[in-house]
């Protein structure tokens, strides 16, 4: 949870400048503790581990701005710059590992593999900070637990961490622990809202309005906001207000009390229609919202949306992501104030209804986010000009920076969408939608990591309710993206638990495309017996189901399998199966690839006229089928069989043809693969 800065100055109307206040004594402390020497250098040993410093401080205290400010004083002696990791959701749910590892390594620019478990994440975070001289910001860890296995194996790194108290476990940690701000340095931070005048007109109210705020930044800011929105109201009449709130927080333990109070006053102030889209924000994914989601949680336009986010920044309960500007992010202090007052004033059925709204929102912008990448003229296109023109893209470019830059709540909707341990209409649409849009602006390789982190929230899920056709498909994914990474031998392991769970499920398509996949996985292994066997197995399935289209296809796998094997005969019988498939599916491009894949194997098999003869035959079928890129493919094949023929002046022929058609089609030639 990241806290309220206490780096907030600049004027009243809302342009705030970057200023830090106060905390010049634990300033000075954290830098003398880099400097001390510590229980290894004592013992006459070189440290292996980086010094870690902790800033300890309730959430509000100003810990996270004191951080970031310990880091800019000491930036020069870090030349390799400085990475942050966020360790708790502003909900207060711990971040897993693997995800915050991957935020380090992101930060650090190192690829992190797909599919890697968090032992190895952590691994390589440790291996990427080696050789550096950085500092490592951890924000608000719950316990040691969280910060030890992302130390890095060097002492030319510095790690700074905030937590709430002591992390026990790590040695030589000395903790800076945080209270109020001093009374000038917290009356300084009001006039940055109030301006000077008005503090100076009664320097005793800002005094009792610091003692009223326990001089926290964050209900400092909030208060500040406060006055800000009223010129004309005075700093002692705030003090009084907060004094008379005393009743409303005393189930608080007393340290809370004062940031509790400071926000009832700016909520208690707002109209009716911004209260209810601040207490919902509560519902925010990760504490991340945009005018859309809030639009969405309140039932209101995008615009008034957009005015009551401005309006809450200026309050000082909302802060601008800097990542993204459209982007307002909950302070971690402010959103267990927001949860609780959402569950006490808002009805149980408002904020289930609230929060499919949000959800279907975000399903129809990251529908809206895929189809602006088809042709134009497609269903998805036409589909999407049928949308609110709130709700559209204009061109793909700009639907990819949203995506980009709303990763974070997209992915934590997803986990919101599901985290009920329900799989429901709702959730599927959202992580389906979710995937395809990540593929289709990133592809799916370097989507990867984020694909594996949806079909793996399907998977436990699917595990826990005992949803045996939705892990199968969840399997069946994760295995897809293991073997498009090189991960094989994990692929054919999920492949066949897809198996056992598509037969639990008595999922004919299941069973059918996890035989395949167990069959493909073996063919990259280079395992030719037992991919026939399972192709084998799959195309019986096939067969008795009447499913002409996959009958053909796996006809032709199975075909590939003999010729690698070397067992042309049954190679041709194969290839032979499929074109009679295609032909009868009236499928001329397919029927003429496998026609020219027969003329490969007669080729292999040392029948070049043979080959020749085939070959032409499905130079026709290109040609009849208007497909101009297979045609040059296979002229190129026939100049090849001609040239070993003896032949080079009809090779030279038909290279000059493919090269005509290639002119007449620019785009990629039509790949023939080689086996």
């Amino acid at each position: 949870m990241t806290d309220q800065a206490v780096d907030v100055g600049g004027t009243a109307a809302g342009q705030r400048t970057h200023q830090f206040l106060g905390r010049q004594r634990e300033l000075k402390e954290l830098r003398a503790d880099i400097e001390r020497a510590g229980l290894d250098t004592l013992s006459g040993k070189k440290s292996p581990r980086p010094r870690v410093l902790l800033i300890a401080g309730r959430p509000g205290s100003g810990r996270t701005a004191l951080a970031a400010e310990l880091a800019r004083q000491v930036a020069d002696d870090y030349p390799d710059g400085a990475v942050r990791a966020t360790l708790t959701e502003p909900g207060g749910t711990r971040v897993p590992l693997d995800r915050v590892a991957r935020d380090l390594l992101d930060a650090l620019e190192v690829p992190a593999p797909p599919g890697a478990g968090q032992d190895e994440l952590a691994e390589l975070v440790r291996g990427a900070l080696t050789g550096r001289r950085a500092i490592v910001l951890l924000d608000d860890a719950a316990d040691a637990e969280q910060v030890g296995p992302l130390l890095p194996d060097t002492s030319r790194c510095l790690v700074v961490a905030t937590a709430e108290g002591p992390l026990t476990g790590i040695p030589d940690v000395r903790p800076c622990t945080l209270g109020g701000l001093d009374v000038k340095s917290a009356v300084e931070l009001l006039e940055g809202y109030t301006g000077a005048v008005r503090v100076t007109v009664d320097p005793r109210a800002a005094e009792s309005l610091v003692e009223a705020c326990g001089g926290q930044p964050a209900a400092l800011v909030l208060v500040g906001g406060w006055l800000a929105a009223r010129p004309k109201a005075a700093v002692a009449d705030v003090a009084k207000q907060l004094r008379t709130m005393t009743d409303e927080t005393a189930e608080l333990p007393i340290a809370a009390q004062p940031l509790a109070r400071a926000f009832r006053l700016v909520h208690a102030s707002l109209s009716q229609p911004a209260a209810r889209i601040l207490r919902l924000l509560a519902l925010a994914p990760a504490g991340l919202a945009d005018a859309h989601t809030a639009s969405a949680l309140a039932g209101c336009s995008v615009s008034g949306a957009q005015a009551a986010l401005t309006d809450f920044v200026a309050y000082g309960l909302l802060r601008r992501d800097p990542a993204a500007p459209e982007q307002y992010r909950v302070p971690g202090a402010l959103a267990p104030l927001l949860r609780a007052l959402c569950e006490s004033v808002d009805r149980p059925g408002e904020v289930q209804l609230a929060r499919a709204r949000m959800l279907e929102r975000t399903v129809r912008l990251l529908q809206s986010c895929r189809a602006v990448t088809e042709p134009e003229g497609s269903p998805a296109r036409r589909k999407l000009a049928g949308l609110p023109r709130a709700l559209r893209f204009p061109n793909a470019a700009l639907a990819d920076a949203w995506l980009s830059s709303r990763r974070p709540a997209l992915l934590a909707a997803a986990r919101l969408a599901v985290e009920d341990g329900e799989l429901d209409t709702l959730a599927r649409r959202l992580v389906a939608a979710l995937v395809r849009a990540l593929a289709a602006h990133r592809g799916a390789e370097a989507a990867a990591p984020e694909l594996y982190g949806l079909h793996q929230l399907v998977l436990d899920v699917a595990e826990r309710r005992e949803l045996h056709r939705e892990k199968a498909a969840a399997l069946l994914n994760l295995g897809d993206l293991d073997a498009r990474t090189g991960r094989t031998t994990a692929a054919l392991a999920r492949y066949r638990a897809a198996l056992d769970a598509g037969r639990a499920a008595n999922d004919p398509y299941a069973t059918g495309r996890a035989m395949e996949s167990v069959g493909g996985a073996h063919q990259e292994l280079g395992d030719w017996q037992r991919a026939s066997d399972w192709y084998g197995r799959a195309l019986s399935q096939r067969l008795a189901r009447g499913e002409r289209a996959d009958e053909a296809r796996l006809y032709g796998r199975l075909a590939t399998v003999h010729t690698y094997a070397g067992r042309y005969g049954e190679a041709l019988r194969g290839w032979r199966a499929a074109v009679a498939g295609y032909r009868r599916l009236g499928d001329l491009p397919s029927q003429a690839r496998a026609l020219s894949e027969v003329a490969r194997v007669q080729e292999y098999a040392g029948r070049p006229e043979e080959s020749l003869r085939t070959c032409r035959q499905a130079v026709e079928l290109a040609r009849d089928a208007g497909d101009l890129r297979l045609q040059a493919a296979l002229q190129l094949r026939l100049a090849d069989t001609l040239d070993r023929l003896g032949d080079p002046t009809a090779a030279r022929l038909h290279r000059s043809t493919a090269d005509r058609l290639l002119e007449d089609e620019p785009s990629e030639p039509g790949g023939l693969r080689n086996p």
